[in-house]
Formats: structure tokens, C-alpha cells, sequence
């Protein structure tokens, strides 16, 4: 559990860091002029970093079933040596997959206005100002979040579905109480991002819902990232008792 958290929070961290801060300088120095070649890396890293939480978030449904529905194969089943593997495949997977669709998107022709009317380089906003035909990148994109997107959420959402029968079982109230409290917590957070997400890449859009694109965009962007390590981490007792003890530690030493 806690080196997928690992994976997660260092997807998080770059995540967050390839979009927010070029946002937030926009939005303090009202320059927004943005270079061409670092709109490719912007929007190369994003396609990866969407995909990778993707097989991130199935692949911690799925030990998180394991740990509840089948608890004395956990050992067993979810090794090392496995959860080494499963880490290693989500990120191969979402480099093979981002890199040749990021290609195809720096040949495009930008011949209609430059103004790129969203929050960062998003992929369907540099699509609509290019000249090309942009029929086989928008296929791709559609096989691409059906493997990537909709096929992890599937398997999120049966795993999810395995735990809370599961949970109705146990007798204790206390015990119930608990398992929802996490699950519901964790689910929410996975909702938001996949919903969002497979909402925006996945449904044809028109032209009116550009600012409503916009604003869910914040959701898997911003609100998401912020709130993982506090659905994730936070609400674990070991990481508060360890956070506790560090915090402890440091204002023992400030005092000296």
C-alpha cells in the first residue's frame, strides 16, 4: 500500500508542478504568452501523468480488494516482487502510450489564432486551433481512453462494488462505520478525477461548454492532487502517528 502511495504521490507532485506553476504566473504577471516548445512538454507530460493515475488508481482498487475481500491471499498475492511489477507496468504504459500521441501533436500546423482559449496546453484546445486534420489524433484518443480510461474505471468500480458487499458482511457496526468511512472517502476522490476526466476526452463537446471545460479541468488539475494526500495518507493512522512524531520532534528542536 505504501509504495503505490509512493507512485502516487510523485505522479502528484509532477502533476501538479508542470501545470500550476506556469498558471499561477500567468495569472499574477497577466503574461500569457507560452512557447511553443513548452507547450509540447506541458501537454506531453500531462497525457502521461493522466494515464499513469489511471493504472495507479486501478491498480489500488485492486489491493485494496485483495486487503478486504481476500485477506489471508494477501501476502500471497500482492508480494513485493508483484506490487514491484504492477508500479513498473502503470508507468511503462503510460510513457508508451503518451509519447506517440505527443508526436503527432507537435507536426500539427497552427495556421488559426494562437490564443489557446484554457487554463494550460490541453489537448483538445491545441487540437481546434490547428489547420490539419486532426481525424486519426482524435481516434487515437478515443482508443486510448477506452484502454487507459474507461477499462481501469471499470475495474475501479468492480472492485470498489466487491468491497462494499464485503463490508455488509462484517457484523461489527464500528467496523462498518470505518470500511465506508475510508472506502467512501477514497471513492469520491477517484469519482471526481475519472469522472471529470472520461467527461471531458470522451464526450463530444461544443462550442458553449469551452468554459465549463475550463472550470472541471481545476477539479482533476488542482483539487484532486490537493486532496489525495489527505484522503490517501492523512487518514491513515501509522502516517498521522509518524507525522505526529516528527512534528514533535522539530518543535522539541526549534525550542532548544
Amino acid at each position: 500500500m505504501y509504495m503505490f502511495l509512493c507512485n502516487l504521490s510523485v505522479q502528484d507532485i509532477l502533476y501538479v508542478s508542470i501545470i500550476l506553476p506556469k498558471f499561477l504566473a500567468i495569472t499574477i504577471s497577466r503574461n500569457s504568452s507560452i512557447s511553443f516548445q513548452f507547450c509540447i512538454t506541458q501537454d506531453t507530460l500531462f497525457i502521461f501523468c493522466v494515464e499513469a493515475e489511471f493504472l495507479l488508481l486501478s491498480i489500488m482498487s485492486y489491493d485494496r480488494y485483495v486487503a478486504i475481500c481476500l485477506p489471508l491471499r494477501y501476502f500471497a498475492t500482492m508480494n513485493n516482487r508483484t506490487c514491484g511489477l504492477l508500479a513498473f507496468t502503470a508507468w511503462f504504459i503510460a510513457v508508451i502510450n503518451s509519447l506517440p500521441l505527443s508526436l503527432l501533436i507537435s507536426n500539427l500546423s497552427f495556421c488559426k489564432s494562437k490564443e489557446i482559449n484554457h487554463l494550460f496546453c490541453d489537448l483538445k484546445a491545441l487540437l481546434k486551433l490547428s489547420c490539419n486534420d486532426t481525424t486519426n489524433i482524435t481516434n487515437m484518443i478515443l482508443i486510448q481512453g477506452s484502454f487507459i480510461g474507461c477499462l481501469p474505471f471499470s475495474l475501479i468500480l468492480t472492485s470498489y462494488a466487491n468491497i462494499i458487499f464485503t463490508i455488509l458482511r462484517i457484523r461489527s457496526s464500528d467496523g462498518k462505520m470505518k470500511a465506508f468511512s475510508s472506502c467512501s472517502s477514497h471513492l469520491t476522490v477517484v469519482l471526481m478525477f475519472c469522472g471529470t476526466c472520461l467527461g471531458q476526452y470522451m464526450i463530444p463537446k461544443s462550442e458553449s461548454s469551452e468554459e465549463q471545460d475550463k472550470v472541471l479541468s481545476l477539479l482533476y488539475v488542482a483539487i484532486v492532487p490537493m486532496l489525495n494526500p489527505l484522503v490517501y495518507s492523512l487518514r491513515n493512522k501509522q502516517v498521522l502517528t509518524a507525522f505526529k512524531k516528527v512534528f514533535k520532534k522539530y518543535l522539541s528542536r526549534s525550542s532548544e
